[in-house]
Order: C-alpha cells, then structure tokens, then sequence
C-alpha cells in the first residue's frame, strides 16, 4: 500500500518505480479544490514539492478539476467549471478545502458567485465521495478564528460532522502529509489511520519536542533567555521563550520545509507556535511556556565537575597493605599446583629457599 512519497519513511513501497507502478494500475481521481478564509499558504506550500513535483501530482496522479489560484478561467467560466465537475463526479471526487468557513451573520463574511462559503461547502460537500481540509484554518477555525474571532470562523469538520474528513493542520503544514494523504487514497480508495482530530497518525503520533534537534539542549538545561543572546547564537533550546514542540504532534522536526534542511521554525531561530493544534495555537500566547507533558523535564542540579582533595587515612593504607598480603601468599599455594608431576622440585615453590640460613 502507498502510504506516502518514496524516501520519506512513510511508504513500504521499495523504489519510487514501484509508487509509480501502482499507481499506474489505478484510475486518477477527480480533485475538486475549495478556497475559503484563506492566505493561499497551504497550496504555496504544495507548489514546493519535488517528490513528486506538483506537476507529476496533478497530470500523472490526480486529476485537478477545479483550484481557483491555479485555474485560468475566472468569473462566470470559473463557476460554470465548478458545477460541471460537481455534477459529473459526484459521489466520486475528492473535495480538498482551504481556508476556513465564516459563520458568523448568516456567513455574508464571505460570498463567491453570490453564494456564501457556507452553502458552498454544503453543496459541492455533500456530493464528495471524501474530503481533506488542508491547514489549520480549515482543520478548525485557525488565525480568523483567534479572539476576538468576528467572523465566527470554523473548520470544515464542524459543519460536516458525519462525513469522511481528514485534517491535515498545519500553517501551512508539511506539503508531503497531503501528498501522502492523496496517495493512499489514489491507490485503494482508503484515508490513512487517523487520531481523535482526524489528523494521518503517520505525520501527527508524536510531539515535535521528541524529535526536536535542540533536545540535547534542553535535557542539558541550555535555554535561549533573550533573543540575540549567545545560547541564541549557538542554538540552544528555545523552550523559555515559549517554545510549544512540547505540546505540538506534528512531524516538522524531521520533515522540513522547501526542500532545504532546517526550514522550518525552529531551524531558523523561532520558537514553535503550536498552529497544528486547536488547543494551542492563536490561543496560548506566543511567549507563554507551555506545560511539559513528558517525564523528560530539564535537570534542577547538576553534578560537580571538580571535588575537594581529600587525604589518604592511615586505616586505608594498612587495610590496602593485608590485601596484599593475602594475595601474595594465595599465589604461593597455587603456584605449587603448577605441576601436575609428584614431588616435581622444578615447580616454583616446590623446596624451601636455604640461601637465606646460609
């Protein structure tokens, strides 16, 4: 099974001809890509991608039938595409939507073709055979749905709570998660194993704090206090100045961003926000140290490096001097066994040494 791109540690496929076979035995599904409350950052993100590239993705894998950034067509065309790939794909495309949905009103904060994002998604939803929601703010509410939040800005699972949903969070999350997600299910019709918020287990089982590079830091106690400072210059842990990879699952300590290593928040020198998850992120405040939820908490003390010189006592010498002692005339009695001849004068200690009567 596919489960993501070859190389990633997170497909058993063994090459990426083999990726490619599989999916050349399965016909492409139908893509059908929603814009909402939106900065536009999680398709950015996807542009970015090498393995495969965006467009070995949407010619060879998918088939994008409508994605308002990347399409040509625009106004009265552009809506006319849309009901036509609804209406000819129903019950069968994959509906991925960006951005979050504004409630707030009625939803007259949003309105494309004279329809609000709310009777948008109810409509061409409702026919999806599945649907992702791509990013943090159509995972559920994201940055419009920070206090005081005007809008009334949710994520796509709130309004479509019994449909097959998948999140992906993330601002913008990792471009490989998605390209995982949409693998998988271009190969077997099926959505990877997911968590209590619908997220892929295979990018969010664990927190970004147990892979962090800086975790040697923060085990040895090397905190960044201001920013600038030396331990900031050197790299150490970002937890004092806010840092939520304790309290963040998601997998960008490993998997980083535009191809290059270290692209990633922390790389670069600023702590993790926490925008993969609803409790934390545009909630807790970017400064706040958040709560560490392991055993593995930074040492209070340390062990000396020196100690004091002491003396050695004369009990020590005199008890170091019988054992000794006690070995020597131990090796004595085994070194007469050392010949296995009776009365063998030539083994050591066989006769008594007479030279010192003489």
């Amino acid at each position: 099974m596919v489960a993501a791109p070859f190389g990633l540690a997170l497909t058993d496929m063994a090459s990426p001809e083999a990726v490619a076979a599989v999916l050349g035995k399965v016909v492409r599904p139908a893509v059908i890509w929603l814009h909402f409350q939106d900065c536009t950052g999680c398709t950015e993100s996807l542009l970015q991608t090498s393995h495969p590239g965006f467009a070995d993705l949407i010619l060879n894998v998918i088939s994008l039938e409508y994605h308002e950034t990347l399409m040509a067509g625009s106004g009265l065309q552009a809506r006319q595409a849309l009901d036509e790939a609804v209406k000819r794909y129903a019950g069968k495309f994959i509906l991925v939507v960006e951005g979050s949905i504004p409630t707030g009103a009625q939803g007259i904060y949003m309105k494309t073709g004279g329809r609000t994002a709310m009777e948008i998604l109810n409509d061409v939803g409702g026919k999806a055979a599945a649907i992702i929601a791509i990013g943090s703010c159509a995972s559920w509410g994201g940055i419009p749905s920070a206090d005081p939040d005007p809008t009334g800005a949710v994520g796509v699972a709130d309004l479509l709570p019994e449909h097959s949903i998948i999140n992906i969070p993330g601002c913008p999350p990792n471009p490989y998660t998605m390209l995982g997600v949409v693998l998988q299910y271009a190969t077997d019709g099926t959505f990877p194993e997911t968590d209590d918020q619908r997220r892929p287990k295979f990018a969010f089982d664990r927190d970004i704090h147990e892979h962090c590079p800086r975790r040697a830091h923060f085990d040895a106690g090397n905190f960044v206090k201001v920013y600038g400072d030396a331990g900031h210059r050197e790299g150490w842990c970002l937890y004092e100045m806010g840092c939520k990879g304790p309290d963040t699952h998601a997998g960008c300590s490993t998997r980083h961003f535009n191809e290059i290593p270290d692209v990633w928040p922390i790389g670069i020198g600023a702590p993790c926000i926490g925008c993969t998850e609803k409790a934390v992120a545009f909630k807790v405040p970017m400064f706040q140290v958040v709560q560490l939820h392991t055993i593995a908490a930074p040492p209070t003390s340390y062990a000396p490096i020196t100690t004091t010189r002491g003396t050695i006592s004369p009990l020590a010498t005199g008890l170091v001097g019988l054992g000794v002692g006690v070995l020597a005339t131990g090796g004595y009695v085994a070194s007469r066994k050392f010949s296995k001849k009776e009365d063998d004068e030539s083994a050591p200690g066989s006769k008594p040494d007479n030279k010192a009567g003489e």
